[in-house]
């Protein structure tokens, strides 16, 4: 016949179970960021559209009309990384979202991405919001109003190059993960 345990030790495991449910509120933050970034794009985008059809003075130009649309993808990535942790997090840490699998909506890799996988997603995101922020400031390089900030720039390939190699070696250590037998 086999052990029970006692009563404080599963009363104890059972409290520290539901405290994954103390981590909600982070995930209500994470909605409340979505809906700033929302706030944000709308404003820009507000900000950018009366210029695209100015002629004249003050008109927006080819490289204009392509930060102004870095800048809103910039968002739209911000967004997507916002649910992907949203979601990923929610179903891996706190409870499964009670939604039909075969929803017309439902995304296909919603409930199938584990920490690994959203460790990658991340870092992904990451590397494409570096590399847009990158490219804004390569294209503002000899534009008046922005002087040329050597050092900054310096800093910021070497920033967007960390991120580059970090997602290297994270898809390495997962690949090699992947190939390790379990113990």
């Amino acid at each position: 016949m086999a052990d029970k345990k006692p009563w404080a030790e599963t009363t104890f495991e059972r409290n520290l179970f539901r405290a994954r449910w103390l981590m909600a509120p982070f995930y209500l933050g994470l909605v409340a960021a979505l809906v700033m970034l929302l706030v944000v794009f709308v404003r820009e985008l507000i900000y950018y559209v009366p210029q695209a059809f100015i002629v004249g003075e003050g008109h927006m130009g080819s490289d204009g009309a392509i930060l102004a649309i870095l800048s809103l993808v910039d968002l739209s990535l911000a967004g997507n990384l916002l649910l992907i942790v949203l979601y990923s997090g929610y179903e891996n840490f706190v409870s499964k979202l009670d939604l039909d699998e075969n929803h017309v909506d439902r995304p296909p890799w919603m409930g199938s991405v584990d920490f690994s996988g959203l460790k990658m997603k991340l870092i992904a995101s990451i590397v494409a919001i570096s590399a847009i922020y990158l490219l804004k400031s390569f294209m503002n390089i000899g534009k008046p109003g922005h002087p040329l900030d050597e050092a900054g720039l310096m800093w910021a390939v070497i920033i967007h190059l960390t991120f580059v190699a970090s997602g290297v070696l994270l898809a390495v250590m997962d690949w090699v993960a992947a190939k390790t037998d379990k113990h």
